[in-house]
């Protein structure tokens, strides 16, 4: 089926979810509420499973353009001693392609130009939404691509499911120098780790219990094996990221809302309380909405699966949608049956990466590491 969808949020998921519906004769607006993109400059790992689906979306060369691989990375003890290897040569041997490392600006720039290839998909920015109902004139479908503090959420699912902090401070960054060695170095309560990004610069990020400054930061790694010490001291201050780890809690019971009355959406499953309750306290029928990537399911970075996932949704609700019989009925169709498909997918991995979280930021650092080592390669 065809029709007309707002995406609310410019991110890598909207970006991407706005491609994918394009390309299956959907008519997109993607509404924006910053001023400008956010452009920083991490790094994203991007799975072998999220590369077919940009394929898919029509941007895998655009990706692999400037995309690094990550082949041989280790995880490591504070005095450099290897605990283990990270699985990327399993990953690339059942995938048959590695794993693909880009910085946040280019794989944005592509999702855009990708978009601008259509030549009539708007990017709105400074556009707040807080009502998806709002927009219900202009859009068949509206999408919530608008981060772990989505609005759209809210309004539809209700403010049970949140951020919740995990009680650990992450900084990123990236230095000017290439490491001589990639992977993770993980000590009592706080990590470290190093990838590659682009010739001759080094994608790097750390997690510490509570907050600090650039300068406790770098005191706190001063003694661990080198590199990081000289990562740290080749990048900028000025250009760190610094934020508070979060995730998604409680997981919702769904990532879509049919938006019709409060009966149809009960009895078929595929809202929430909360979504009906808006609809019957309207009176009216309700837009119908998806959420993807943060939105639906934020997740610690452990996993390193944020984007990816993000990516996944896209294709997976674009793929729903495309195949799905014209009409209200095929559209709720639809959207069952990406809820079907992504949902537990993406909850088991985001539970996943919080489970990781704590298993890395432990202080029984030997019972820990005596796990580590018993692991394969």
């Amino acid at each position: 089926m065809t029709g007309t969808a707002t995406v609310v949020g410019a991110g890598i998921g909207g970006l991407a979810t706005a491609i994918g519906l394009r390309r299956a004769g959907w008519r997109v607006t993607v509404l924006e509420r910053r001023a400008e993109l956010e452009r920083y400059g991490a790094a994203f790992g991007i799975h072998p499973t999220a590369q077919s689906a940009l394929d898919r979306l029509g941007v895998g060369d655009a990706l692999r353009a400037h995309a690094v691989p990550y082949r041989d990375a280790h995880i490591r003890t504070p005095d450099g001693a290897r605990l283990a290897r990270l699985p990327l040569e399993r990953v690339e041997r059942a995938a048959g392609r590695p794993e693909l490392l880009i910085s946040r600006p280019y794989l944005l720039d592509a999702l855009l130009a990708g978009l601008d290839a259509f030549g009539d998909v708007p990017v709105k920015l400074g556009e707040r939404v807080t009502d998806p109902d709002a927009l219900a004139r202009g859009a068949d479908l509206v999408i919530g691509a608008d981060g772990i503090r989505s609005a759209v959420r809210t309004a539809r699912f209700g403010a049970r499911s949140g951020p919740r902090e995990v009680g650990t401070v992450a900084w990123i960054g990236i230095a000017g120098i290439e490491s001589p060695v990639h992977g993770e170095t993980w000590g009592s309560g706080r990590f470290f780790g190093l990838t590659p990004v682009e010739p001759g610069r080094t994608n790097w990020y750390a997690a510490v219990p509570g907050a600090t400054t650039a300068e406790e930061l770098r005191g706190l790694f001063a003694a661990w094996h080198d590199p990081i010490p000289r990562i740290l001291d080749a990048t900028d201050p000025a250009t760190w990221i610094r934020y508070e780890m979060r995730h998604l809690y409680p997981a919702l019971p769904s990532f879509v809302s049919a938006g019709a009355d409060a009966r149809t959406d009960a009895d078929a499953g595929a809202g929430t309380d909360a979504g009906a309750g808006l609809a019957a306290a309207s009176g009216a029928r309700s837009v119908p909405v998806a959420l993807v990537g943060d939105a639906a399911h934020a997740m610690t970075p452990n996993l390193g699966q944020g984007a990816c996932t993000a990516i996944l949704d896209a294709d997976a609700l674009a793929r729903a949608v495309a195949a799905a019989p014209p009409g209200r009925t095929g559209l709720t169709a639809a959207l069952r049956a990406y809820d079907r498909e992504r949902r537990r997918s993406a909850q088991r991995t985001a539970f996943g990466s919080r489970t990781l979280h704590r298993f890395m930021s432990t202080d029984r650092t030997r019972l820990r590491d005596a796990a580590l080592r018993l692991l394969p390669g």
